[in-house]
């Protein structure tokens, strides 16, 4: 068994499985794959991403995903970057204790921004501590 990705000619994408490509070939001939959203029988294989094993995953989950995003999109992630940095101080791998920190009343409050590992945003999640993924990688982890 195979899914492939799909879209009609009115650009309605959705998946399917076949037995084979070589049967998916064969029921595209007779129109027999038909869009489920306008019932179009000129369908097409689509872009698709393989299928990534469970160890591979793994692997990967660690590094950033690298892709070119919508401009104005950019713009705005980029003018939040610009606000954070400016705005809050860079604590690093000291971002849980410190956040946490604060949260119990330890130290005085004040922005600040850095990185968890998972187990520690969970943590801060599950004690109630205030504190958001942001959609960058700071400066500082950058080349």
């Amino acid at each position: 068994m195979i899914r492939f990705a799909l879209k009609c000619d009115k650009d309605h994408r959705f998946e399917s499985w076949f037995q084979s490509g070589a049967a998916f070939d064969a029921l595209v001939e007779r129109a027999l794959v038909q869009c489920p959203e306008c019932g179009s029988v000129h369908v097409s294989k689509d872009l698709m991403a393989p299928k990534i094993g469970a160890k591979l995953a793994d692997a990967s989950a660690s590094q950033p995903m690298v892709n070119t995003p919508d401009p104005e999109v950019a713009a705005v992630i980029e003018k939040l970057r610009t606000h954070v940095e400016t705005n809050s101080e860079y604590v690093g791998q000291k971002f849980a204790s410190e956040a946490r920190s604060m949260h119990e009343g330890e130290t005085p409050q004040r922005a600040i921004y850095g990185e968890v590992d998972k187990k520690q945003a969970k943590s801060l999640l599950e004690d109630g501590v205030p504190a958001l993924p942001l959609p960058f990688i700071p400066r500082q982890k950058t080349n």
